[in-house]
């Protein structure tokens, strides 16, 4: 789910969204500023109609990075707030995302920093229980293992209840098995006292009940973007130079050695197609690991590395598609719905939630995971002509708009909140 741009740019563009008017300035980070919703949207449901006040959800949160789930997180900060919910964050590791948070020009929470030393640091238990009260929280809400160890305990002091969002499956999140156990492990641990878990795909759900939890403390709420789209000057020709853009936080499990493999493969059949690799490597050391594969398959000119970039639907405008080429730890990848509503195609791995937002051959095209043959083929028939790229590209920003947007995501979300907090 990790991506490694940061939608904190304030720009104007061509927005769309079925039965919302989006046609609004982008505002405080990339992020739409908030319109009306359509009156087909008005109807509560009747767990809505019983609450009269503002609810409000302590998130609990890493906060060092501005990647997939903390992209979750502000899409629900921003948007919660029309379906009755105010939510804010306490960061643990304050870092990237505790800015964004704090500068957002259209407020959508506040970021509490309360830095842990270490792990099991758990004297920082003690400030967030004094937040959540001082605050008049109603709710708890975790998204990692590390928060949910902290949350259960908060949760216990101050007898708030408490959700827990399963944005990717803690035991196979890296490739650091040790890690892996010990995560899954706590995870597990800290969630017996639960009241109740979001996971973005039902494939996680699947887990989580295979995992022993039972179906009906278990909802999938898909993850959701805005609808921004920007205006393409051009469109790519079959046979000619494509640009396909990897955004991602670049660690191990997001298959860049397989993608930059399978770059080799189409150059030796004379395909004139660029990687460009947008985003934040996770180390220094996995950065030169690339860049030593990059010098020995001699592919200095095929591959751009351009970083951290502040605007994620522009970054997707200048790309003809999108690869994701994941070996594994996907709940449901937030850039593939980006590119999805930006009209763009995508060639990504058949891992775990992926498949459930891209179909393939009509809204992009799914590989094998570890295969760069099977990328390289895949890329092939996009370069190639052989699928159609204005068709593809036309399907994927009416499924986004279906089923994948930033309002239906919160909506659900806060009628968990409200139901949890009815039973607790």
């Amino acid at each position: 789910m990790a991506s490694g741009i940061d939608p904190l740019a304030s720009s104007a563009v061509n927005v769309t969204n079925t039965g919302v008017d989006l046609t609004q300035p982008v505002v405080a980070a990339g992020l739409l500023s908030t319109p009306s919703l359509p009156e087909s949207s008005s109807a509560i449901p009747a767990t809505e109609e019983r609450f009269t006040k503002t609810i409000r959800v302590l998130h609990v949160v890493n906060g060092e990075h501005f990647a997939g789930a903390e992209r979750v997180q502000s899409h629900l900060g921003r948007c919660l707030p029309k379906y009755g919910v105010r939510a804010d964050f306490a960061c643990v590791k304050p870092g990237r995302f505790a800015d964004a948070v704090d500068g957002a020009e259209s407020k959508w929470g506040v970021a509490h920093r309360l830095p842990m030393q270490h792990r099991f640091d758990l004297s920082v238990v003690k400030r967030i229980a004094q937040t959540a009260r001082t605050g008049g929280y109603d709710l708890l809400h975790a998204h990692t293992p590390r928060t949910a160890m902290i949350t259960a305990i908060v949760a216990r002091m101050t007898k708030l209840p408490w959700v827990y969002h399963v944005h990717s499956p803690a035991a196979r999140d890296s490739c650091k098995r040790m890690v892996n156990s010990i995560n899954a492990w706590i995870e597990r641990r800290s969630l017996n006292s639960c009241d109740h878990l979001i996971t973005v795909s039902e494939s996680l759900r699947n887990d989580c009940i295979l995992a022993g939890y039972h179906p009906t403390r278990v909802t999938v709420v898909h993850n959701g973007v805005p609808a921004i789209c920007y205006d393409r000057s051009e469109t790519p020709r079959p046979g000619g130079r494509w640009v396909l853009g990897m955004v991602a936080l670049m660690r191990p499990r997001k298959g860049l050695e397989v993608a930059i493999d399978a770059l080799s493969r189409l150059r030796a059949v004379d395909h004139d197609v660029i990687l460009r690799c947008i985003g934040p490597f996770e180390t220094e050391e996995y950065r030169h690991d690339i860049n030593r594969q990059i010098a020995d398959l001699k592919l200095g000119d095929r591959i751009e590395q351009v970083g951290f970039q502040s605007d994620v639907p522009l970054a997707l405008s200048k790309l003809d598609a999108m690869l994701l080429p994941s070996l594994y730890g996907e709940g449901l990848p937030m850039v593939v719905l980006e590119a999805m509503a930006a009209g763009l195609p995508v060639v990504a791995t058949a891992v775990e939630g992926t498949p459930e937002a891209i179909r393939d051959g009509i809204d992009g095209l799914l590989a094998e995971p570890a295969s760069a043959t099977d990328l390289a083929f895949k890329i092939e028939h996009m370069v190639t002509g052989k699928f159609d790229w204005n068709a593809c590209a036309k399907s994927a920003r009416v499924r986004h708009a279906e089923s994948f947007s930033d309002w239906a995501m919160s909506r659900g979300v806060a009628n968990i909140y409200r139901k949890v907090i009815l039973n607790h």
